[in-house]
Parts: C-alpha cells; sequence; structure tokens
C-alpha cells in the first residue's frame, strides 16, 4: 500500500509518501480502508521527535482518520465489512473506571502506526461506528480535537451553564471544538484569534466576545470585559507563550484546564497568584470511551461541525504539516490517499 511515512526525526522534509507492506489483523482488529484523515498538532511533535518516546521507524503518524470497513479478525463482533468508521486513537485498558489513566495508556499515531495510509490494522474497541450520511471529511477530522476538547470542559472542568470561559487560539483544531461544546453547554464564550477572519469564524461558531491577540494583550482584555472579576475557566493548549495571561485572565477560584503546549511546555508560573487566588491546574488527556460515545453522536447529527481548512492528497503531507506550522487558516487540514482523489 501507499502510506505517509518518515524513517527519522526532522523537519518536514523527513516525510515521505511511498510503498509500505500492507498491514495484517489480528484477532481483535479490523482492517480500514482509508477514505480520509487529518492531522493534529500531534503529528508535528510526533515527526520532530519527542523525549521519552521510542518509535518503530519508518513510523506511519496519523491519529485521526475514516474509512470502510475491509476485513474482521475472529473476535470482533462489533463491526461487518462495508461498515462506516472511525479512529478513537486513545488506547487503554478497558476494564478501568477511566481508561486513560492506565499507566500503559498510548495514542495510535503518535507511539504505535497511525492511519495516514491507504488501509490501516486498528483494534475493534478503537472504532466508532460512522452513520452513511456522514461526510468523510467530517469524519477523519472530528473525533480527537472533539473528544479532547469535551473532556477538558464537560468532565474535567466540570463546566456549568452560566459559568464563563476563555478559549484561546479559538480557530484551531481543540480551540474551535472548545468553543462549540463550551456555547452548547451554555457558557459566556470568550474567544482570542490573531485574524479578523478567525474572529468572525469564533463568533459564528458561538463566541460572545472576541480579541485579537496579535493587537492586545488578551488577559487585560478579559478583566476589562468581565469589569475586573476574570473568567471561570480558561482552555489552555499553548503553554509557555499564554500560561501567565492564562492565569491572570481567571477569576478567584477559577479553573485552568490543559490538554498541551505546543508554543512550549515549561512555562514561568505565577505561584503566588496560583495560591492567593485558589486557582485549579487541571490536566486533561483524550476521553473515555463514554465520553466518546456523548461528544461524536453530536458531531454525526450536525450539533458540532469541524472546520476543515483544506484537503490534500497525502503525498502532499510536508505542505499540511507547513499549514500547521504556519498558523495559515483555521480548522483541520484534512489528507486523503492518493488513489481515493
Amino acid at each position: 500500500m501507499q502510506a505517509v511515512q518518515f524513517a527519522e526525526h526532522g523537519d518536514r522534509d523527513v516525510i515521505e509518501y511511498g510503498e509500505y507492506p500492507d498491514p495484517e489483523i489480528d484477532r481483535d482488529e479490523v482492517l480500514v480502508d482509508i477514505k480520509a484523515a487529518a492531522l493534529n498538532h500531534l503529528d508535528i511533535w510526533t515527526r520532530r521527535g519527542m523525549p521519552g518516546i521510542d518509535l518503530e521507524m519508518p513510523h506511519i503518524p496519523g491519529s485521526d482518520g475514516a474509512g470502510v470497513v475491509e476485513e474482521v479478525g475472529e473476535d470482533v463482533t462489533r463491526f461487518e465489512e462495508g461498515d462506516h468508521v472511525a479512529l478513537s486513537a486513545g488506547v487503554g485498558d478497558l476494564r478501568m473506571d477511566d481508561p486513560t489513566l492506565d499507566p500503559r495508556f498510548h495514542i495510535i499515531g503518535e507511539h504505535v502506526t497511525g492511519v495516514h495510509s491507504e488501509y490501516a490494522a486498528i483494534p475493534e474497541d478503537n472504532l466508532l461506528p460512522v452513520p452513511d450520511h456522514v461526510d468523510w471529511a467530517v469524519a477523519g477530522s472530528s473525533s480527537l480535537v472533539f473528544q479532547t476538547a469535551w473532556r477538558m470542559l464537560i468532565e474535567r472542568a466540570d463546566l456549568e451553564a452560566g459559568e464563563s470561559v476563555l478559549v484561546l487560539g479559538a480557530s484551531g483544531g481543540v480551540g474551535h471544538a472548545a468553543l462549540q461544546i463550551a456555547d452548547y453547554a451554555g457558557a459566556e464564550v470568550y474567544a482570542t484569534g490573531s485574524t479578523e477572519e478567525k474572529l468572525e469564524y469564533a463568533e459564528e461558531r458561538g463566541a460572545d466576545h472576541v480579541c485579537n491577540y496579535e493587537e492586545e494583550d488578551f488577559a487585560d482584555w478579559v478583566l476589562e470585559e468581565t469589569g475586573g472579576r476574570g473568567v471561570d475557566v480558561v482552555v489552555e493548549h499553548v503553554g509557555a507563550p499564554t500560561w501567565q495571561n492564562s492565569l491572570k485572565s481567571l477569576t478567584k477560584g477559577g479553573r485552568l484546564v490543559t490538554c498541551g503546549g505546543t508554543g512550549g511546555g515549561n512555562p514561568e508560573t505565577d505561584i503566588p497568584r496560583i495560591f492567593w487566588n485558589q486557582l485549579q491546574i487541571i490536566g486533561s488527556t483524550m476521553a473515555t470511551p463514554d465520553q466518546v460515545d456523548d461528544v461524536m453522536e453530536l458531531v454525526w447529527d450536525g450539533t458540532f461541525e469541524p472546520a476543515i481548512r483544506e484537503e490534500l492528497p497525502m503525498s502532499e503531507t510536508a505542505r499540511a504539516h507547513e499549514i500547521i506550522e504556519n498558523r495559515e487558516g483555521f480548522g483541520k487540514v484534512v489528507v486523503r490517499p492518493d488513489s481515493e482523489l
């Protein structure tokens, strides 16, 4: 088959699209004919290399994808040939109440072979049924960011109707999902973006207040907009460049929930502000199967809608990485096997 792959970590020039051995399924796996997949910031970090993760090379990236069931293993009971399915990339012990807390928890595409390829062998437990009416671009680009944002806000931050939420980078992957979820939950939504186009998108998707962070300090803006109070919850996924302002944007007793640090993972922090204002710093990773089911039902029925900034053939995956790294446009970048185009 043809697959996106890299044989070493590095810049975008390590990415290739070429022949790779066809996958063979185990008893509990499903062979999926991939119709569409999508990129996340996770793919950028995986390509560059992350401390503590030793990948088998060459590595196929990709933690979002959808397609048609081609074959099922002997022990598979939930799917059959011809079914439409999407990947849910978190792998943990399903006997646990919260599999994301399994010490061996890992992510398909980050720690093991991903789905940016013509075919993928995927454990049955990591597949979601997709209604036939759902477009492949939507099915292949929604799972990772919507489950991440849902767990962040609904489960970890315990967001309630009437509270206020600041969503950083509200036109990015996690950001645009969090924006819609916060609005759905009945929160007053504050959103940041770097262009007028991105801010207009945020307003269309539920933002009540918007700020161009390239033109003004977003923490000062939040405090001005809230009469000096601050917001109840901040959705953080940037890290070092925004961390101090995110803390400053919180009201007393506020909650900062973070799922990543795309701008830097080791920020300076304001400990006196944290203890004096009794702030909560909450980490969040992926979601449980029940949480995934809850949010993806709202994607499949159109309540939530992933923004697609561009669709490219998999042979142009290096360009897809460039779009994300340069923050061009907003929403998800979808890649399709060249044989599908």
